[in-house]
């Protein structure tokens, strides 16, 4: 049987991305995960930079990219640099979900919560709607991410749609991402 999250756990994983977005001054998008790893403090280091020999192994443990911490208290993200940027940028900013929500293992549940991650900090609802983009691919000339990552931010966006949000009904933390990315504030 698939896992769910709660509800609940939708909600505080919004407020960790808008809290990361403050923290860091993410006030632009296209949202680069760079970016915010290296505010961060997160070492972020290609698969080609790695040599020929055990570039086979990071490839091996993931296609796309990974997290580790080492003893020293010091993250890195480690990521496929032969992919397109969109899909890198969506693998750099799952990883730091990982790292954000403190997961100390792999596990489905784990999965499911930074796969919401990286959908709502790579395209947040909120500036989809005020941006009035309303279909994927404008989404992804805007927010620079895939095909397939625009239609599930879209469907999403059509989900937050149908559950009665609209500026009058913005939550405080979605009040706050249209504060940040306002130029005029």
């Amino acid at each position: 049987m698939a896992i769910k999250l709660s509800d609940e756990r939708y909600e505080e994983i919004k407020l960790i991305v808008v809290r990361m977005f403050v923290e860091y001054g993410i006030s632009c998008a296209p949202i680069n995960g760079f970016e915010i790893a290296h505010k961060m403090g997160v070492k972020v280091i290609p698969y080609s930079a790695i040599a020929p020999g055990k570039r086979e192994l990071l490839i091996k443990e993931s296609e796309d990219g990974f997290s580790v911490q080492r003893t020293n208290g010091q993250w890195y993200i480690y990521y496929n640099d032969e992919k397109n940027y969109r899909r890198i940028n969506n693998t750099i900013m799952h990883e730091i979900g990982h790292i954000v929500l403190d997961h100390s293992e792999d596990s489905e549940l784990a999965e499911k919560e930074v796969n919401f991650f990286a959908k709502y900090a790579l395209a947040p609802p909120v500036l989809i709607h005020k941006l009035k983009l309303d279909n994927p691919e404008s989404i992804v000339q805007v927010f620079e991410i895939s095909y397939e990552a625009a239609r599930y931010a879209y469907h999403y966006y059509k989900k937050w749609l149908r559950h009665g949000y609209g500026e009058s009904d913005y939550t405080d933390y979605e009040r706050q991402i249209l504060h940040l990315f306002d130029p005029a504030s």
